[in-house]
């Protein structure tokens, strides 16, 4: 039986492996040099890698890939993303193309605001503190200056801080919400010790206070937190073309077409099983340039689904009409980014890809990588209401397919020109790949 171990953190990367392969692998040495296959060969970047987080062992890998021909607000972008999944590339590299030669996509950031709280139990009167945060404001704002000096001279800093009253849901229970604005940085660093400091006053200020009684003085801060919920730091994205352009199957009309797409979206705006695979969809395309561009696409995935119910019912993230014979498909979204801070500054390939995407500031980034869930959402609609997913998707799974049943470079090569023409599943597949082996 593996016995705990102490002091874990403390070995050397080397020990960690001897360690975690002797006690939880099967065979050691293979397990060793599958670790270090993974290993940078630039040992500068390898230990670049191994500082970013804790006990690393090794790099795990996501493919980098390109989906170019993205016209955005009459700007060229090839867009990198990261990503695991067959056919999430192909098809939003699809949905660039058909939309290059429509007018492409119209972007507009339509908040940049961040929002952070000081979560804290009172036990007195509201009045008595709602009149004590008035004179307090000032002195929360100015204890702040030494953190925000340098955020004020990008154009950012603390926007507001409002007392909130949240009694009615967890007795005692009260708020500072702050909200901010942080530029070109994520600002989740700034943020956190802006509202720690502003815990601090918060304390100091009211066990001093004269107008509190010894139990109302005794305030208590539970925890001081950004948070990931950004509603007011949102994005639209949209396409639009006449409705007779929208040809996307020779079995329907462009009429028919558009109209398929809209009652999949509405089927996705109340039909909550629906609506969380449909933004699934939408995801897959926004994390793979959150990945590919050093954000924290947890934070970006978090805010986004809370957004996604912010009605009371998880809903769609896209929309879609036809108004005047103008078929306009397109997104409204919260994205906390930054392009300056943490990863974009550390990860060579992280820097190089901001460097495609023609180094854009924060705001930029929100639009493009708005475009990127688009894109992916016209994709897969378009497919669910004409050929079907699978046709599209199994086809762009069929090297993986081949490649888990050992197929050499010759049999892909014949079996890829077979399955042009017939329907993949991973039992055709094999059945193929053993006839041609006979």
């Amino acid at each position: 039986m593996t016995e705990p171990i102490s002091g874990f953190s403390k070995l050397t990367k080397e020990e960690k492996i001897d360690w975690i392969t002797s006690n939880y692998t099967q065979n050691k040495e293979q397990s060793i040099k599958i670790l270090q296959t993974y290993w940078n060969q630039n040992s500068n970047i390898q230990q670049l890698h191994d500082e970013f987080i804790e006990n690393t062992l090794t790099n795990l890998y996501l493919p980098l890939g390109i989906a170019p021909n993205f016209l955005i607000n009459n700007k060229l972008f090839a867009i990198p993303m990261a990503i695991e999944e067959s056919s999430v590339i192909a098809a939003a590299s699809k949905a660039a193309k058909f939309w290059l030669n429509r007018g492409g996509f119209k972007t507009e950031v339509l908040g940049t605001e961040k929002v952070g709280q000081v979560h804290f139990l009172f036990k007195g009167n509201f009045e008595k503190l709602s009149s004590f945060f008035t004179s307090l404001k000032p002195k929360l704002l100015a204890e702040s200056t030494s953190l925000t000096t340098s955020m004020e001279k990008r154009g950012g800093g603390i926007s507001d801080i409002v007392l909130k009253n949240k009694t009615a849901e967890l007795k005692n229970y009260y708020q500072l919400h702050a909200t901010f604005q942080t530029k070109d940085a994520m600002g989740a660093n700034f943020i956190n010790s802006c509202l720690e400091q502003f815990a601090a006053t918060l304390k100091r200020e009211t066990a001093a206070y004269d107008g509190f009684s010894d139990e109302e003085k005794n305030v208590e801060v539970i925890m001081s937190i950004l948070s990931n919920y950004v509603p007011n730091c949102t994005v639209r994205a949209q396409v639009s073309c006449p409705v007779e352009e929208l040809q996307l199957s020779a079995d329907l009309s462009p009429q028919h077409t558009a109209e398929k797409i809209i009652q999949a979206i509405k089927i996705a705006q109340i039909e909550p099983y629906r609506a969380v695979t449909h933004n699934k969809g939408i995801m897959n395309g926004i994390d793979a340039v959150v990945l590919a561009t050093g954000n924290d696409f947890r934070a970006v995935e978090a805010g986004v689904h809370a957004y996604a119910c912010r009605n009371g019912q998880y809903s769609s993230l896209t929309h879609a009409e036809i108004e005047n014979g103008i078929f306009t498909f397109w997104i409204e979204l919260p994205l906390a980014l930054g392009t300056v801070g943490g990863l974009t500054n550390l990860h060579p390939l992280v820097k190089l890809n901001l460097e495609i995407l023609q180094n854009p500031s924060a705001e930029e980034l929100m639009q493009i990588i708005a475009v990127a869930g688009l894109a992916q959402n016209f994709a897969a609609v378009s497919s669910l209401v004409t050929t079907g997913i699978q046709k599209g998707h199994m086809k762009m799974h069929l090297l993986n397919i081949l490649n888990q049943l050992g197929a050499s470079d010759l049999e892909k090569g014949k079996l890829v020109t077979h399955f042009r023409t017939n329907i993949v599943t991973h039992h055709e597949v094999e059945l193929q790949l053993n006839a041609l082996r006979k």
